[in-house]
């Protein structure tokens, strides 16, 4: 590209994010695009997904992100109320901005609800994170994921059997572009600016020496709806975890629908223990110093499965399945399920120092938002050019 101002009449580029996992891949992006020449102009929305304004705010700060342009404010509701007052609201900034493109990212109802505004006003969506399938379509991710990318018009892949998911569900080819994991950009990006595992439990009034144990110490979070929604499942769950904490402790950030439940079930007392740390959610650079120093994760988290194999830490996810197959293929991840026979055997396997190893994934080296910028610049151009432009 030659080093000129963007075309005015194009349009900037909306780039979308409504819950805390779509910040970390949109912060590396929005980089990519002002440092790309010519820059790509962008327009950041926040939809209002993620509702906790102290934790917005603090992860804007933490991965340097301009605080958003337009901030929706659709809050909490169930999937279907969230998805139609997202849409409804995102309509109007579309006919007033007069995009070029939107950018969605990953797969929370704030994606499917922009993409479908878009679909029906025939402006392009492009998708960061397009093609990964866990084919379990009781997960509301799954039916973001499929939806949106049938939608789309660029389609940018973190790993390269999503191609083969796409081109299996009729997405041509050239839609597709695989491009690395915007994740690990910002995990390369941080990972010095990380805070320090003790010096987050000093902070929260914890004896950071509880830490100090020569099995090291897990980290845990819980959040999903199968996990925590139903009393025998979570009680069972937290029962193990109890068990394991007596073989290294555990530092659980509690999630907000996860502390609720285990109130409204008077299961309280199964984690009233000194080797079982618990912490309100933490913000970006805490999580990521938690990560890099533990022995092992155990997580029903998507996101999480990504970092622990760019960080080498074993990680057990307690889900069935996994749209991110390639961090089990290739990195440290291992799915244990809800079963505790698995996790007991999973996590004695990793303190007798046979836990896996992994590897990074192709591409995961801290720059696929730079091939973003450049692919869809080019694009976005090229599309403009054929329209007689």
């Amino acid at each position: 590209m030659v080093n000129e101002a963007w075309p005015a009449h194009l349009g900037p580029v909306i780039c979308v994010v409504g819950a805390r996992p779509n910040f970390m891949k949109i912060a590396p992006v929005l980089r990519a695009f002002r440092a790309h020449r010519p820059a790509l102009p962008t327009l950041l929305v926040h939809t209002g997904q993620h509702y906790d304004q102290d934790m917005n705010d603090r992860l804007f700060v933490d991965l340097r992100l301009p605080h958003p342009d337009i901030n929706l404010e659709v809050g909490s509701g169930t999937h279907a109320v969230q998805t139609a007052e997202v849409m409804r609201r995102f309509e109007p900034v579309l006919d007033a901005r007069q995009p070029s493109c939107v950018l969605v990212v990953g797969d929370v109802n704030s994606t499917l609800a922009c993409a479908l505004v878009c679909a029906k006003k025939a402006v392009p969506v492009v998708h960061v994170e397009a093609g990964l399938r866990s084919y379990d379509r009781l997960m509301p991710e799954e039916i973001n994921r499929v939806l949106t990318d049938q939608l789309a018009d660029r389609l940018y892949t973190t790993e390269r059997s999503a191609h083969g998911n796409l081109l299996r569900e009729g997405v041509a080819d050239e839609r597709i572009c695989f491009v690395g994991n915007v994740m690990i950009d910002s995990l390369l990006s941080n990972r010095e600016l990380a805070r320090p595992a003790a010096r987050t439990l000093e902070l929260a009034a914890v004896d950071p020496a509880v830490l100090d144990d020569p099995q090291g110490y897990g980290v845990v979070t819980l959040h999903r709806p199968s996990n925590v929604d139903q009393v025998d499942t979570l009680q069972a769950l937290l029962a193990v975890l109890r068990e394991i904490s007596q073989k290294l402790p555990l530092v659980f950030a509690l999630h907000p629908r996860t502390r609720a439940n285990i109130e409204r079930f008077g299961l309280s007392h199964l984690l009233a223990d000194r080797r079982i740390v618990l912490l309100p959610p933490q913000g970006y650079l805490e999580m990521l110093g938690l990560l890099a120093g533990a022995r092992l994760v155990l997580s029903d988290s998507g996101g999480l499965q990504e970092e622990t194999t760019a960080l080498g830490v074993p990680c057990l996810t307690i889900r069935e399945n996994t749209e991110r197959p390639i961090t089990i293929e290739q990195g440290t991840n291992t799915l244990v399920g809800a079963d505790p026979c698995a996790m007991r055997r999973a996590v004695d396997e990793i303190l007798s120092g046979a836990g896996k190893q992994g590897r990074i994934p192709e591409l995961w080296d801290g720059r696929a938002a730079e091939r973003i910028a450049a692919d869809l610049a080019g694009w976005l151009l090229a599309r403009h050019a054929a329209r007689g432009g």
